[in-house]
């Protein structure tokens, strides 16, 4: 496990059942080195693990381990991640599951969704993308309870009940709709994330050609988070915005 993949997991919210026992996870590839990289990142967030290499490995496991999230390469010997996936759902319905898809495979993708798949990435991908949508669909799901309202990257951090906001320990005050977008920016801590996304879960529609009220609220945010200090907020020119810990 990469060091800055180890900084990204400090990132994330720490999750864990209401009572306090451990997320769980099923992992089915049948790539070993592969399964026990995913399965690292997640015990190192505190969850249980469980591995699979095949599809029938993998439905007996899930009936005895009850995970919260399926991790499902689509290809495996013995019978495909679609076949798994609807076995599994056949005893534990609404547990979500996330698809590992071929690169260049399309098909794979519609096929993975179109049979309840909630997620899929594509090989080859980053331990923190992977990681980052586990940790939703875990929240989504209602799985978990979220052990702080507070999102913190580096010295910044955000109180989802309070709305304050602080930044080296020194109060920000911010609007409706700056807080929002600062919301969104952590809760994809080091991923760089596109104008069109930002739209969507800030404005909640499509602003068509207005794009650039994205640009005009990075610059509000900038002030008053970066002004007079090493910026957090940075433009990735031709794909978008990311916020990461100053350096």
């Amino acid at each position: 496990m990469s060091e800055a993949t180890g900084s990204f997991m400090g990132d994330l919210p720490k999750l864990s059942h209401p009572d306090g026992t451990p997320i769980r996870a099923l992992v089915v590839d049948d790539e070993p080195n592969l399964a026990e990289l995913i399965s690292m990142g997640l015990r190192m967030a505190g969850w249980q693990v469980v591995m699979a290499a095949d599809g029938r490995g993998a439905v007996e496991a899930a009936r005895e381990f009850r995970p919260d999230v399926l991790v499902l390469d689509i290809m495996l010997p013995g019978f495909d991640g679609v076949e798994v996936l609807t076995k599994i759902r056949s005893f534990a319905p609404d547990v979500p599951a996330l698809f590992l898809t071929a690169k260049d495979s399309v098909e794979d993708r519609i096929t993975g969704l179109a049979a309840g798949g909630d997620d899929y990435v594509t090989k080859p991908f980053s331990m923190e993308e992977v990681l980052l949508r586990l940790h939703r669909l875990v929240q989504r799901s209602g799985a978990a309870a979220v052990d702080t309202a507070e999102l913190v990257v580096g010295d910044l951090t955000l109180n989802l009940d309070t709305h304050e906001v602080l930044r080296g320990g020194e109060e920000i005050q911010l609007t409706a709709t700056e807080f929002h977008l600062l919301t969104f920016l952590m809760e994809n801590p080091r991923r760089v994330v596109s104008k069109t996304q930002i739209l969507n879960r800030v404005w909640d529609y499509d602003f068509g050609g207005q794009a650039n009220i994205v640009e005009l609220y990075i610059s509000y945010l900038r002030k008053k988070i970066d002004a007079g200090r090493t910026p957090m907020i940075h433009t990735v020119r031709g794909a978008g915005y990311v916020l990461k810990p100053a350096t």
